[in-house]
């Protein structure tokens, strides 16, 4: 049985910015991801993400890094008001790389990250109802779907269901 690849995450460096735009400007990693991530993915989008991830201390955006290139990018973003104790984890992967073990690995690394340095007490993440590859990445790093939101999402056209997973902090 072939290992699953290696991954580290670490903080998004400027000379991440070629591999960022080759690798986001996949149409089919876009279409799993809020429009928020454009497609096509320009050198001007990744220059402006790579200044929020650095403007982000302590650091909430990494590199998921092989053999030392940027081959893709997890987060999470604490909540406000009465949901301070929850964050949330969003996550892309370049298609060469899927199917490897590496996100439920980057996805693991994360949680542990997370629970560790900031106050929070839960992850959540709202993959796409079509996304089965996401979902199975966070049943397998021990999330479990606590909805589903039919036809909540508009994109391209269509309608989606909203997937919503967590994990929680031990004792919680």
């Amino acid at each position: 049985m072939e290992q699953p690849v290696k991954c580290t995450l670490r903080p998004w460096k400027e000379t991440d910015l070629d591999n960022l735009v080759k690798f986001a400007g996949n149409y089919l990693v876009a279409k799993n991801m809020s429009d928020a991530f454009p497609h096509p993915y320009t050198r001007q989008d990744g220059e402006k993400f790579i200044a929020m991830a650095l403007q982000l201390q302590p650091a909430r955006l990494f590199v998921i890094d092989i053999n030392g290139q940027a081959v893709g990018s997890i987060g999470f973003f604490p909540q406000t008001d009465i949901h301070v104790k929850n964050a949330e984890m969003g996550y892309w992967l370049a298609q060469e790389f899927w199917g490897k073990g590496i996100m439920t690995e980057a996805v693991e690394q994360l949680v542990t990250y997370a629970f560790e340095n900031f106050e929070i007490t839960r992850i959540f993440a709202r993959p796409f109802g079509t996304n089965k590859a996401s979902q199975r990445v966070l049943e397998k790093s021990g999330f479990t779907q606590e909805a589903c939101f039919k036809k909540a999402l508009f994109k391209h056209g269509e309608y989606l269901d909203e997937m919503i997973y967590a994990c929680r902090k031990s004792g919680f």
